[in-house]
């Protein structure tokens, strides 16, 4: 049986219904919770940083991505102008999350334009080296798939790569203690590529991420050079029960060089140490430390 409905369509009833729902939530707005709060310029903006690291990328592989805004003859007068468009646009962001640090607390306008200029400058030194980890990582991912048959095709559509790449970007403003970007640059990737790595690892040289889909890896892990995990793996705390207390205790393991994870092992706690030239099998479970030289599987 068809369930009929009373339906007032007069537009004075309906005007008066969008109010009240308006007010209601305009209302519920006003309780002083972390919810509540609407002072949105004092907060980076997502679809700024986003452009940033989109900008970056092309920093670090000039001749690889397109660009429908900047029109040049000259490569370098191309890169040129996005290098000084992302060093305006970073500094801007930077300054607008100083605001949530401590050491600016209470500081003018112009002290936190200062410390975002210095900091923005310092990084964008650092961009040499970070090109220079990142091209290890592309031959790291050339050398060990024979899937890929050229090192554009890595570059382009590798997700394990564009994450690595963007954590090695954040890495470095995590590093210079530059609040929230870091972190929303590295779950933007997390979001493109289904890889969460926290921006506060230290990864050596050498890095291969395979596949890659559903892979963590915490802030405190340290991972040695040519490491190479595979999808669903979890480079993890062992306990979060401590919550804030354990900020900046050593909570996730270390990966010593020359070390393969397979699919979906699960690797955690700080005091865990996988030694060099170890191998962990799919699907392991481990919550203690490895000798060099291991191979660690599941047995059925």
């Amino acid at each position: 049986m068809k369930k009929e409905f009373n339906c007032d369509n007069n537009r004075d009833h309906i005007k008066n219904e969008i109010k009240d729902i308006v007010d209601l939530i305009l209302d519920d707005y006003s309780k002083g919770r972390d919810v509540d709060k609407m002072d949105i310029f004092n907060q980076p903006d997502r679809d700024a940083v986003k452009d940033i690291v989109i900008k970056l990328i092309r920093i670090l592989f000039p001749g690889y991505y397109r660009d429908k805004v900047y029109k040049s003859y000259n490569d370098n007068n191309r890169i040129a102008i996005v290098i000084e468009d992302v060093i305006y646009n970073l500094q801007k962001q930077v300054a607008i999350a100083f605001r949530h640090s401590e050491e600016y607390a209470n500081a003018s306008d112009e002290t936190l334009e200062c410390g975002a200029r210095r900091i923005t400058h310092e990084f964008f030194k650092k961009i040499p080296q970070i090109r220079e980890y990142v091209d290890t990582d592309l031959q790291a991912c050339y050398d060990g798939d024979p899937a890929a048959y050229s090192k554009e095709e890595i570059i382009l559509s590798y997700p394990g790569l564009t994450a690595s790449t963007i954590n090695r970007i954040a890495h470095e403003l995590y590093l210079l203690k530059v609040p929230l970007i870091p972190r929303m640059m590295t779950e933007y990737a997390h979001s493109k590529t289904g890889i969460d790595i926290h921006p506060g690892a230290t990864i050596g040289k050498y890095f291969m991420i395979d596949h890659g889909t559903g892979i963590v890896i915490g802030e405190t892990s340290v991972i040695g050079e040519h490491v190479k995990i595979y999808q669903g793996v979890t480079i993890g705390g062992l306990s979060t029960k401590g919550g804030q207390a354990l900020k900046g205790v050593k909570r996730h393991p270390t990966i010593q060089d020359y070390v393969t994870i397979y699919s979906g092992a699960s690797i955690l706690g700080g005091d865990t140490i996988i030694g060099k030239d170890s191998v962990i099998g799919a699907n392991a479970f481990i919550t203690a430390s490895v000798p060099e030289g291991s191979k660690v599987s599941m047995q059925k």
